[in-house]
Formats: structure tokens, sequence, C-alpha cells
């Protein structure tokens, strides 16, 4: 059974959360004192994190931001505010997904499963060039230096490694991403190619994806 932690300080929607997710057979947790938020957040060993932005103590993104230093356990970042500039901040801290309220708890307990399906497909590597992929724990490893992709990321690496030397366009990358359930917009997407880049340029591979301008990116 998964274990599902609430991070919501609004204690009328936490608690609907949390009905829904026993219903829908998860563990569930929630914070009910809202100070030393990170190190609840660690100590809890939950499988996924749904992350409100607007907090007592500290703003969900930076608290976000922080916790990606030392866990990678998928986080679903929940919302009341509209527009792309808090969904595209929280993609590049480090946010699995996001949702605005209020949800729809059909599509919140889709996005739920999604997230928690990250690298159940494969247990075998792969190699590109010198780095090794492991599918499974959505990481790239060289040198016994590791770093590890959110989904959306392994999701779009894979496709440009099977396309390697081909163009993949960003229409491609979009319809892959919708047939695993994941819901990225175009500005979300430009997020996870770059953080993309950056965790390859961390092994050595700062100019491994080549955008051709109009027509899609290029595993080289």
């Amino acid at each position: 059974m998964n274990k599902i932690l609430i991070v919501e300080d609004d204690m009328t929607l936490c608690e609907e959360l949390s009905i829904l997710l026993k219903n829908a057979g998860y563990e569930v947790l929630s914070i009910k004192v809202f100070k030393d938020l990170l190190s609840q957040m660690k100590e809890a060993d939950a499988d996924l994190i749904l992350l409100d932005i607007s907090l007592p103590e500290e703003n969900g993104e930076v608290l976000l931001q922080k916790y990606r230093k030392e866990k990678d356990t998928p986080v679903i970042m929940l919302t009341s505010r509209t527009g792309d500039v808090d969904e595209v901040l929280s993609m590049s801290y480090g946010a699995d997904d996001y949702i605005t309220k209020p949800y729809n708890p059909t599509v919140l307990l889709l996005r739920i499963s999604a997230v928690l399906k990250r690298g159940v497909k494969s247990s075998q590597t792969q190699s590109y060039g010198d780095i090794t992929v492991n599918t499974l724990k959505a990481s790239l490893v060289k040198d016994n230096k590791e770093q590890v992709l959110t989904k959306n990321e392994m999701i779009i690496f894979q496709l440009l490694l099977d396309r390697r030397g081909e163009i993949v366009s960003r229409d491609e990358l979009m319809t892959v991403l919708w047939d695993n359930n994941e819901f990225l917009n175009d500005n979300a997407l430009s997020v996870n190619i770059s953080r993309l880049r950056n965790k390859l340029s961390e092994l050595g591979k700062a100019d491994a994806i080549e955008t051709r301008k109009k027509q899609g990116y290029l595993l080289k």
C-alpha cells in the first residue's frame, strides 16, 4: 500500500483529501503542526507528497526546492492560484505534477497513480555513451556520479534516446507524455527540457540535446 503525505494547512480540505485517498486504497499521513516542515516531510518516508504552495511557515515552492536537495520522493503541488508562473516554478524546483484547486477528485487520483508508476516499465539498463541509464530508478550514472530524473524527464530522455540522431518534435514529446498520463503544457515542457540538459551537463554532456528551431530536439 502506497503512503501519501498531505501538506495542506486548510484542515477541511486536508480531511477531504484524506478520505478520498483512504477510499482509493492509500495509507494517508497529514501534517498538523506547521513548524519545521522540511524535517517532517523527510521523516514521513512517504511514497508521494501532496504539497500546498501557500503555507503559513514557508512557501511550498521554496520548501520543495530544499526537499529536492535530499529526497527524490514524487511531489504533486496543490494551489488555488491560476496562471503559468507557479506551474513553471514548481516544475523547475522539481515537482512531478501540479494541480489547481478546486481539483477534480478523479483527475487527482489519476495523476497520483501516474506519478507513482515512475520507473515501473523496465528494470533494464541502457547506455548513452559512457553514461548508464537506469530506467527503473530513472537515473543517469557516470563514474559513480548519479543524476536522478523526474518521471517527465525520464519519459522525454527515453524517447530522445530511442530516436537518437533523429529530430523529435515538441508535439511528439507532448503526445508521449499525455499517453503516459502526464499532463504538461508547452511552458512546462521547456522547463523539463532545460532541467534535463542541466543534469546531462553535470555528467559531462552539456551539448547532448540540440534544439532545432521550429522542428524539435535531437539527442547527439
